[in-house]
């Protein structure tokens, strides 16, 4: 019965981690500019101005624009690092403290750290800089 327990959960995790890897999966890659590690690689912005009798989040999506796929959602207050844009629209990577997104990179590259990513609406964002 342990044994049979133990596959049991292991097969859940490999699939949450599958399901986690898919969520991920941007359609628009979130590309991060060169940077000697003394400057900032990306700016930071806080979600705000959301309304609350609304449907109450901001949508993340892998691409910007509302054509692509909702994958996450974010409230008002929480904090995100702005690193790409495309028209009104701005790559942002969230989650946790430190992200690796002020590392020094001596190109372009897409993200490929350890937190989370998405396209949101900049009409959201407090003062984003990318």
């Amino acid at each position: 019965m342990r044994i049979f327990l133990a596959l049991v959960l292991a097969a859940s995790l490999a699939a949450l981690a599958i399901s986690n890897a898919q969520a991920q999966r941007l359609d628009v890659p979130i590309m991060l500019a060169p940077t000697d590690g003394q400057m900032a690689g990306c700016g930071g912005a806080r979600v705000r101005g959301l309304n609350p009798n609304g449907d109450g989040f901001l949508a993340v999506r892998t691409g910007p624009s509302t054509g692509y796929r909702k994958i996450a959602e974010l409230y008002n207050g929480d904090w995100v690092n702005t690193c790409d844009s495309e028209g009104a629209w701005y790559g942002v990577v969230y989650g946790r403290e430190e992200c690796g997104v002020h590392d020094a990179r001596p190109r372009t590259m897409a993200y490929r750290g350890p937190c989370r990513t998405g396209w949101v609406h900049g009409r959201y964002l407090t003062d984003p800089i990318p």
